[in-house]
């Protein structure tokens, strides 16, 4: 009796389970725009903030649960991270196979995109300059 249960609970445990999808190859970026969003007046100066609006496009066959997406902000071709925006989440029904997800959030920058699913490691998608124009509201 023992056995049976620990085997149905291995079957359903492993039914839960896909194959690992290479995330540099199965998500397709999109960059729609970039540049700086006028974020308005903090402490007395106009606070530019660079921003970029992307979609991601599923290649895979299969759904990708829980998918998170970071994107990591620095200055010209320095090094060290300026800023960041992290979406935690494409929804609970996470990202179909072939569906989009599209999202929002003067010095040169760049952002570097980076994505992950369920609990796999990072996997940077690329990397693109904010262009220098402004983003009104």
């Amino acid at each position: 009796m023992r056995w049976s249960v620990l085997l149905v609970c291995c079957a359903l445990f492993c039914a839960g389970c896909g194959p690992d999808v290479d995330l540099t190859k199965a998500l397709q970026v999109e960059v729609v725009s970039t540049g700086w969003f006028d974020a308005g007046i903090v402490n007395g100066q106009n606070k530019l903030v660079p921003t970029i609006t992307f979609k991601l496009k599923n290649l895979s066959a299969q759904k990708l649960p829980a998918v998170q997406v970071n994107a990591r902000f620095s200055r010209g071709s320095e090094p060290e991270e300026w800023g960041n925006g992290f979406l935690p989440s494409v929804g609970s029904g996470g990202l179909p196979a072939g569906g989009t997800l599209q999202n929002t959030q003067f010095v040169d920058a760049q952002v570097e995109l980076a994505a992950k699913y369920g609990g796999t490691q990072w996997k940077k998608l690329g990397q693109y300059p904010i262009q220098r124009q402004l983003i009104t509201p």
